[in-house]
């Protein structure tokens, strides 16, 4: 601990302990509190410009740390059973969007179709679709990831997706008429 850190731990410990207190009403709890404010201020204490403002410094500090305290504490409460989407509706949209996928890829230009059916829908690899398609693998790579882009367009076009945190779908539905014959499966 610096000079100034022990200076400031003895000038306001007492103070900051009571201030602390009074807005957190569990003793241990203020204590983690206080050893908190004084770690930040121990290693902050060279950003502070004028000695004038260290008191407001510090007691914003601790304002701040109470805050964070009560911002880690907020209850998290579960959803209402109307608000909730079921494991199996996840599974049975990704079924339906992967029904729409295939009219799509049929419907890229032949290379970027031959790429994404080969790699995609039969499982072979980016090096193997090179080797197999006479291409070097950055080739291969690119038409994969054109066609992919290419699908991405067409089906954003088509539906308006909704995604989770994970960025899994968890619901869809069609644009009107956009998707056209291509994609009969979507509802």
């Amino acid at each position: 601990m610096s000079h100034a850190s022990e200076q400031i731990w003895q000038d306001y410990h007492s103070r900051l302990h009571q201030f602390i207190l009074s807005r957190v009403n569990y003793n241990a709890e203020a204590e983690d509190i206080l050893q908190d404010v004084f770690l930040r201020i121990h290693r902050r204490i060279d950003t502070l410009d004028e000695s004038d403002h260290l008191q407001a410094w510090i007691y914003r500090i601790a304002r701040n740390a109470v805050i964070d305290y009560y911002r880690q504490r907020r209850p998290t409460e579960e959803l209402p059973p109307d608000l909730r989407t079921p494991e199996a509706d996840d599974a049975q949209a990704d079924r339906e969007i992967a029904g729409c996928l295939a009219p799509m890829i049929g419907a890229l230009p032949e290379r970027y179709r031959q790429a994404l059916q080969l790699t995609e829908l039969e499982g072979l690899t980016q090096k193997e679709l090179a080797e197999r398609e006479g291409l070097s693998l950055s080739g291969a790579k690119s038409r994969v990831q054109r066609g992919r882009a290419l699908v991405k367009t067409m089906l954003l076009d088509c539906c308006h997706l909704e995604f989770d945190r994970q960025g899994q779908v968890v619901d869809y539905a069609q644009k009107g008429d956009a998707c056209g014959p291509s994609c009969d499966n979507c509802r």
